[in-house]
This record gives structure tokens, C-alpha cells and sequence, in this order.
């Protein structure tokens, strides 16, 4: 991994580990029940921006993009079937770039503790999310989402390295 030097706290430079984002991104979509009417509404008025990009969704999410923008879509297992560890892991591998997640705040859903693991992977390895629409549209507009953006990735060595 490209290694990017950057001056500490300390003054001194250090060497901290990069991801490349290129101008077409990866962006995972997600959204619970209640909010994909949302979601497709908000999809379908940035149609021709997405279509820039690469899309990932879950199971029925992805379904209904596909139909919504006519492009194809990645699609990943229903969320509660699975789908929300895929995207995870592929967060985890350095294969997605951006997470557009729009849950439900007032609903508790049957899998919470995915919908957390998943939010953690994402802020884990450092990559853009979006939980909401205005989130999304700040996201969406950025000058950052269409140029080559290197991600400063955390340093997990002493973690990974502990002895147990």
C-alpha cells in the first residue's frame, strides 16, 4: 500500500499507510424498509451523477435502483439475509469506496447488531458514509467523489500485534 508522509504531532514525518479512491467510486447503497421510498426518490434525481460510479446494494435496495436508474447494480444479499456483512467485508478488503446507508432512526430492526458492525467497518477503515439524505447530498456534490483521493488508513500494527 502506498505510504504517505505527513508530519506528527511530534514534528516529525511520519509514514501513514493509503488507500487510492480513483474517480470512479464504489459506492455501497443501503436502506431499511421504511426508508427506501426515500432513497429511490433521491437516487433517481441524481441519476446521471451515480451513473459515474460504480453501485453495490443490498438484496431488495438494489432491485429496486436497478429498475429506478436502468444501470446495472452489484447486488449483495437482503441486509437482514446477510447483505450488510458482505458489503462489511468488502469495506474491510479496500473494494468499496463510499457507503450511502439510509436507516430508519425510529425503527428497531431485527439486525441491529449488523447494521452497527457494518457502520463500524466503515468508520474502521476510513471510508465516506452517508446516513441520511442531506449526508448524501453533501457527499454526492463533493469535488473529492470525481478526482483520485488518497485515504489515510489507520494504523491497527499494535492492535493486530498484541499478545493475547
Amino acid at each position: 500500500m502506498p505510504c504517505l508522509l505527513v508530519r506528527h504531532f511530534s514534528f516529525n514525518l511520519v509514514c501513514m499507510t493509503t488507500r487510492t479512491l480513483h474517480n470512479r467510486k464504489n459506492i455501497a447503497v443501503v436502506a431499511h424498509d421504511n426508508k427506501k421510498p426515500e432513497l429511490i426518490e433521491w437516487a433517481f434525481y441524481n441519476k446521471t451523477t451515480l451513473a459515474k460510479h460504480k453501485l453495490y446494494a443490498t438484496g431488495t435496495t438494489g432491485t429496486m435502483l436497478e429498475k429506478a436508474l436502468d444501470q446495472p447494480i452489484i447486488k449483495f444479499l437482503s441486509g437482514p439475509l446477510g447483505g450488510d456483512q458482505q458489503i462489511g467485508a468488502r469495506i474491510a478488503e479496500g473494494k468499496l469506496d463510499v457507503l450511502i446507508f439510509f436507516w430508519d432512526p425510529m425503527e428497531s430492526q431485527p439486525h441491529d447488531p449488523d447494521v452497527k458492525a457494518l457502520l463500524r467497518v466503515a468508520a474502521t477503515w476510513n471510508i465516506p458514509v452517508a446516513c441520511n439524505r442531506a449526508t448524501a447530498d453533501f457527499l454526492l456534490t463533493s469535488p473529492l467523489m470525481y478526482e483520485k483521493y488518497e485515504v489515510i488508513l489507520p494504523d491497527y500494527s499494535s492492535y493486530t500485534s498484541r499478545k493475547l
